[in-house]
């Protein structure tokens, strides 16, 4: 019997490479007959990077800065001039000091610094994984860290303020936007124009408005009502000035709002395409190939939800699996769905940790643990053995 391991992380409890690691360990305890082929997922946001690594990528190690200016370590994943680059490991929530939020300050700049660095490898295709933003500043930092030059009002007198890491700082983050003045694009790196840049979004929120980046994401990256309606004023300034500089608008382009409006820079400053991060990561590790020949696929995340269904690693991989024609079943820490939902959504069953560990406390702590265990039932109603070859991609246990 074959079994494809191709779930995403349990946020908070264990990363996808150790949820395959926990279940391929259960299965062959209880099943030796069962080879399994371990594909850790993502959807664009944190694992991005880890998943091309288990796919094969080789890991490029980068300094740059983080959403408030500190310096941290962090990488991309890089195979036959494609690169991988994760926002959420250099300047996303996790990468926050202290965990204290900086909705006004947090900039996206440490993204372009690891896009540099790709791009001054020798990469001409860069998938940008752009989940778990810390900020809402437009992608202004992104495209100044590419070679962009952002001109605030009175940037002349206020040269010697301006100049200085100290100071580029102070004039970066949501906060930066609502005294700009114009962008200069001459300095950007002229490679641009050379190298694809695909940006993996799961969300289709535009720029502007009640369903944009200030309003829906910005609560959760701690700005408060008041800050809600300054950002979305800054994000208006910032949005004009990028139409009078290159004639095009993606206010209300579906992703353009996507990582507190990355999305909008990338579309309208770099040329990106805006692509279902999970239907990207999938092709980026193979995925149809290791469904041929497969008996079962395991997918998963912590929380099987309503937002589960919407653009999130399972879903992507449950659709995958049934245009194979290979059942999938789920695995979760919980989950909200019910099962005509999840049936609709094309997985055959669901186990959760919840059905033998009520306490979440627990369970999050114990994830490994409770994985090993539940892993034989993953197996009910299959037959005892199988006929497939084990081939195609992903690491082998």
């Amino acid at each position: 019997m074959r079994v494809v391991l191709a779930p995403d992380k349990f946020k908070g409890s264990l990363s996808a490479a150790e949820v395959c690691a926990a279940l391929a360990e259960g299965l062959h305890e209880a099943r030796p007959d069962v080879h399994t082929v371990s594909l850790p997922v993502a959807d664009g946001g944190d694992g991005t990077v880890e998943a091309a690594l288990s796919a094969g990528y080789r890991r490029v190690a980068v300094r740059a800065e983080g959403p408030t200016g500190e310096p941290v370590d962090t990488a991309y994943a890089e195979l036959d001039g494609t690169a991988v680059v994760e926002l959420a490991d250099v300047c996303g929530l996790r990468r926050l000091p202290g965990g204290c939020p900086a909705p006004l300050t947090a900039s996206s700049y440490g993204t372009g610094q690891v896009v540099a660095a790709a791009i001054q490898a020798g990469c001409r295709r860069v998938v940008l994984g752009i989940g778990g933003s810390a900020s809402t500043d437009g992608g202004a930092g992104l495209v100044e860290a590419l070679g962009a030059v952002l001109l605030p009002e009175g940037s002349g007198s206020e040269s010697s303020d301006f100049e200085g890491s100290e100071g580029r700082q102070r004039h970066r983050g949501g906060r930066s936007l609502a005294v700009l003045d114009d962008v200069d694009l001459s300095g950007l790196d002229p490679r641009l124009r050379d190298t694809e840049l695909v940006v993996a979004c799961d969300v289709d929120n535009p720029l502007m408005g009640p369903h944009g980046a200030a309003a829906v994401y910005g609560p959760q990256k701690g700005a408060t009502p008041a800050d809600v309606v300054f950002l979305e004023q800054a994000l208006s300034r910032w949005a004009l000035i990028v139409m009078s500089v290159t004639g095009t608008d993606h206010r209300q382009t579906p992703g353009a709002g996507a990582a507190g409006g990355v999305g909008f820079a990338a579309l309208s400053l770099l040329g990106a395409r805006l692509h279902s991060g999970i239907d990207l990561i999938l092709d980026l590790v193979g995925i149809d190939d290791a469904l041929r020949g497969a008996d079962l696929v395991v997918t998963g995340e912590g929380l099987l939800d309503e937002q589960t269904l919407h653009g999130k690693a399972p879903a992507g991989v449950a659709a995958r699996a049934r245009a194979a024609g290979v059942p999938v079943v789920a695995v979760a820490g919980r989950s909200l769905l019910d099962p005509s939902t999840l049936a609709g959504a094309g997985f055959s069953a669901v186990r959760t940790l919840a059905e033998s560990e009520p306490d979440a406390r627990v369970s999050m702590s114990q994830a490994g643990h409770l994985l090993r265990r539940l892993a034989p039932r993953l197996l009910d109603g299959l037959p005892a053995g199988g006929s497939s070859t084990a081939t195609g991609p992903g690491r082998s246990d």
